[in-house]
């Protein structure tokens, strides 16, 4: 089997808030990558570290009170937190680019929809106004919008939030980006929108033969998209491995709880909705040993003493890892 080239490395990235209240490490000695033509699913509950993990790989992260205490985000080579404001700009929206989670505080209210996506165009591709136009015109029917020329005049307030959402896709594709990060881009809207969008990102995946890193709490998202999944728990990386080692054999008691909170319909019978007890810790106050200890009911002495290691599960597969102490006592919880 071939081995496919990676696009994204990211090795040992801690981000941490300096703040008033004290210190938060939102992202806390992370590694993962990405490779090419693959999509990437970061999972995990609100808070858990996933939006600032996709700012810190573009340096959107406000410092301070935000710093970048240490790590690599290695890019065709080369490491992103060396980059300059100005070496980082020419990759924004043109090597990487990112669909935010909330289209309305992305898009500027007082500039047309068409200037918007012109902007990126002209920008990376060089182009002039009029051949910038024809490029956003074209992006807007690519990602669905009946009557592209008529809507690229149009404000943000006049789309519906589908559409929106499509416009933010189209402007985050306009460059043709070897990597996408997409932070929620299906939250709020309605299914029959949703899975359009998801079908619209895989069939540009597979046109542009581009990357994507998903993040999203929707567990059904990720069966839809992902090759692999990472899944985070307050700020730390718990359990990674294909969408199909994580839905089939899930080994960290967050990963199994996650998906056990799936709604199911098992025949007639109808069945309690699984819930994890507890919630998610304060990250001014984070519980020692293993972060997910107050909330596991398998949690030992030294999951509440020691933070057990990400470490690979199966010798032959590097790309399996897991952080929990009770490896060996799977039974207790499958």
């Amino acid at each position: 089997m071939e081995k496919k080239e990676e696009m994204l490395s990211v090795k040992d990235l801690r981000t941490y808030f300096y703040t008033h209240d004290g210190l938060v490490p939102a992202v806390d000695g992370i590694s993962f990558n990405i490779k090419k033509g693959e999509t990437l699913c970061v999972v995990g509950e609100s808070g858990c570290g996933k939006s600032v993990t996709a700012m810190s790989i573009l340096k959107l992260v406000p410092t301070p009170p935000g710093k970048y205490v240490s790590g690599e985000i290695l890019f065709k080579g080369e490491d992103l937190l060396k980059k300059s404001h100005e070496e980082m700009r020419m990759i924004r929206g043109n090597d990487i680019a990112m669909i935010f989670q909330e289209p309305m505080t992305s898009l500027n209210p007082v500039f047309t929809v068409g200037n918007q996506i012109c902007e990126t165009v002209m920008l990376h591709q060089q182009l002039n106004k009029k051949e910038a136009m024809e490029v956003a015109v074209e992006m807007l029917r690519k990602v669905g919008i009946p009557l592209p020329e008529k809507r690229v005049r149009e404000y943000p307030h006049q789309l519906s939030g589908g559409m929106r959402q499509r416009v933010m896709i189209a402007m985050a594709l306009s460059c043709n980006p070897i990597l996408l990060i997409a932070d929620e881009p299906t939250t709020a809207l309605d299914v029959t929108i949703q899975a359009q969008i998801l079908d619209l990102m895989r069939k540009m995946k597979e046109e542009t033969g581009s990357s994507i890193m998903f993040i999203t709490h929707d567990l059904g998202v990720v069966a839809e998209m992902a090759d692999r999944v990472v899944v985070m728990y307050a700020g730390k990386i718990v359990e990674q491995g294909s969408a199909e080692e994580i839905f089939n054999d899930p080994r960290h008691p967050y990963t199994n709880g996650l998906l056990k909170s799936i709604p199911r319909l098992q025949g007639k019978r109808k069945e309690d909705l699984h819930v994890i007890e507890g919630m998610v810790p304060s990250m001014y106050n984070l519980p020692k040993g293993c972060k997910f200890n107050p909330r596991c009911e398998h949690a030992t002495d030294i999951c509440k003493s020691k933070e057990p290691p990400l470490i690979a599960i199966d010798s032959n597969n590097e790309e399996r890892k897991c952080a929990c102490w009770l490896l060996e006592k799977r039974r207790l919880y499958k």
